[in-house]
């Protein structure tokens, strides 16, 4: 970078703030209609599909650093979302899974997420998005061996 260097045309900050956008508008659906955080959402959609988990695994799986999914899971426990138990082949370790309030919500908040994202879509046609899909594979494979 150098005195031409422009924050706004750099694509990873416009990822960012794309990203920051995004899920600040959807975070809003998910406090006030669920009581959930965007941290808590995405462990609660990780466990209904891969449970059971670990914490780890879960940091893994949602690219959120342990300390941010420590707290959405102690969130998803208190309020009746998960449960946690001993692992039976490491004891040191808890394997996480959705209870079945935590499963009937995540039923609840599906719909109203993919309305989210096919109003955010809205403005692409279906070439444009299969292109947007296409792309944001090859960024994540590029980034995954950047890491």
């Amino acid at each position: 970078p150098g005195p031409d260097f422009a924050l706004e045309n750099f694509v990873p900050y416009r990822l960012s703030v794309l990203t920051n956008t995004v899920s600040g508008a959807i975070a809003t659906l998910y406090h006030d209609r669920f009581d959930l955080t965007i941290p808590e959402w995405r462990c609660l959609a990780v466990l209904f599909r891969y449970a059971p988990l670990s914490a780890g695994e879960v940091a893994a799986r949602t690219a959120m650093d342990k300390v941010q999914v420590s707290r959405a899971i102690a969130g998803l426990v208190a309020k009746g979302l998960a449960l946690q138990a001993t692992d039976r082949s490491d004891r040191r370790r808890a394997k996480l899974a959705l209870s079945a309030a935590g499963r009937r919500m995540h039923d609840e908040i599906i719909p109203l997420a993919r309305g989210a994202e096919a109003r955010l879509l809205d403005g692409l046609d279906a070439g444009e998005r299969a292109q947007l899909d296409r792309l944001l594979g090859k960024l994540e494979r590029q980034a995954e061996a950047l890491a």
